[in-house]
């Protein structure tokens, strides 16, 4: 079956009512013969599917002996189907996170363990996502594309608050990748510090991931397949550990700024 026709019928449109405007996007303006003819649609068929097309505004009826039928542009009509998935998609992300977010909090021990880079990283993406203020991440190491990942969902959430404090550099693929550009590069806030291999991402004070892994011998490779995430939304060990961290930043902006005294 033709693609576009597939498309369509996902969209909502019948086999007749894809296969007629497909053959009319060719045809541009033509008469509902010509139309049942090109598309193989029975002559009984065809002017009830013209007129459902015209309803779902995907033509236009042209009055006269016989009535012409003109095609609406693709772009117009797909961008309006675009338009009210979209919306549809946002609608159910809103209720659906609502409903989770609700069952999270009655949840007893929330407490999870996430296993697999993927899943630790899209994690780290939906706690970041459900940040109202705040962001604070202690960052030891990373994994492959989870720079750049982290990166993508700060620039998207523009009016966060993002705080890191992070090692000099790690390794990715025996290549040594210097955290403090990379961020810096991207207008986040972040400052050098002496990190253990942990990862700690703490948003509004509220819940946090920790991440651990283990490391090649020469402590330079981070062992994909041993990470671990533990996700906890407890809310006084996230303020606990917020405090801590907010802590050693201001400690560490005062030592910068003394040295720049000196």
């Amino acid at each position: 079956m033709d693609k576009n026709i597939e498309i369509l019928k996902e969209l909502g449109l019948t086999m007749y009512e894809a296969q007629a405007y497909v053959t009319l996007t060719s045809l541009i303006s033509s008469t509902a013969t010509e139309i049942s003819e090109k598309a193989d649609i029975p002559r009984s068929k065809i002017y009830d599917v013209l007129k459902k097309l015209h309803e779902k505004e995907y033509i236009e009826i042209e009055d006269g002996r016989p009535l012409t039928y003109n095609v609406k542009s693709p772009v117009e009509v797909l961008s309006k189907e675009k338009e009210k998935i979209n919306n549809r998609i946002d609608d159910t992300i809103t209720t659906l996170t609502n409903i989770y977010e609700n069952g999270m909090s009655q949840v007893q021990a929330p407490i999870w363990r996430i296993y697999g880079v993927e899943k630790i990283i899209n994690q780290e993406v939906e706690i970041i996502n459900r940040a109202k203020n705040t962001v604070n991440m202690r960052i030891g190491f990373l994994f492959e594309g989870e720079g750049e990942t982290l990166i993508k969902t700060f620039k998207n959430r523009r009016g966060l608050k993002v705080n890191i404090l992070a090692s000099p550099t790690c390794y990715i693929n025996n290549e040594e990748i210097d955290m403090i550009k990379m961020f810096k590069d991207a207008d986040i806030n972040i400052q050098k510090a002496d990190i253990p291999f942990v990862k700690v991402l703490i948003s509004d004070s509220k819940e946090m991931m920790h991440t651990y892994t283990k490391f090649s011998e020469d402590k330079r490779e981070v062992i994909p397949e041993t990470a671990i995430g533990i996700w906890n939304k407890y809310e006084d060990v996230a303020r606990n550990y917020d405090e801590r961290f907010m802590n050693q930043l201001e400690k560490i902006k005062r030592k910068q700024k003394n040295k720049i005294i000196q």
